[in-house]
């Protein structure tokens, strides 16, 4: 049926997902960078630096969450894809079948969320037995799954766009690494100069940042929000066109 479609392509990813998932090295590699900037940052600074009246490490393990959330989603989506169309020739299939654009488009973007939030669980795990004040709300639930949503769907958008495995490095140098780094990560983005405030805002992970650290609603979680919703839409919406186009 077309609008079950989406699931025997959620189903293969899954399935190569599990064998990956009995490898040890599977999740080394999915801890390792969070880690080491959890243990250089939190650990360092966390005793001695307070943000908003809460410890450093508090602050930044949210950050962390959001930025793992980003780099699994969108890597994983946007490699396996890459590899898929141009040296195993396996998404040729899903375009032969009965399948309609957007049910690939969803089954590809849930098998990049599950991963996702795979990789974010293992640093909420670590950030519950590390910081006694670090705290998961509605809003952090919220902005973990339109997060992961959105850069799977932009893995997708990458994937369908690149001409070989090596450019999908570069979208990420280009794209991917600035916002782990300046999107408010690891520092409010109000402390950073006001010459870059306006490009930092305009950063889809900026107002995951800020949406993931609130309490509760307010005008700039809203805000927030809307962006993150805006941008998820035109991301699906991008990502379906460039797979009903495909013609490799």
């Amino acid at each position: 049926m077309i609008e079950l479609g989406w699931y025997p392509v959620f189903l293969k990813e899954m399935l190569h997902f599990r064998r990956k998932l009995l490898k040890l090295g599977y999740l080394f590699s999915a801890m390792v960078v969070p880690i080491i900037y959890l243990i250089a940052f939190g650990f360092g600074l966390g005793g001695s630096v307070r943000i908003d009246g809460t410890s450093y490490l508090a602050f930044l393990i949210p950050g962390l969450v959001a930025m793992s959330s980003m780099n699994n989603s969108y890597t994983w989506v946007s490699s396996t894809l890459n590899l898929s169309r141009l040296y195993f020739k396996t998404f040729q299939v899903y375009v032969q079948a009965p399948i309609a654009p957007s049910s690939i488009m969803i089954g590809e973007v849930l098998a990049g969320m599950i991963k996702g939030l795979f990789a974010s669980a293992l640093i909420v795990i670590v950030g519950i037995l590390s910081a006694p004040d670090f705290r998961i709300t509605f809003l952090f639930c919220v902005a973990l799954l339109l997060n992961c949503f959105l850069f799977a769907n932009m893995g997708v958008i990458v994937g369908m766009l690149t001409k070989s495995h090596e450019d999908t490095a570069t979208y990420s140098n280009f794209f991917i690494m600035p916002m782990a780094f300046f999107a408010g990560t690891f520092f409010p983005v109000d402390k950073m100069p006001t010459l870059f405030k306006g490009v930092v805002y305009v950063l889809p992970l900026t107002h995951t940042n800020i949406l993931i650290r609130k309490a509760g609603m307010d005008a700039e979680a809203w805000v927030s929000l809307g962006i993150l919703a805006v941008y998820a839409a035109l991301c699906f919406v991008c990502g379906s066109k460039l797979i009903r186009g495909y013609s490799e």
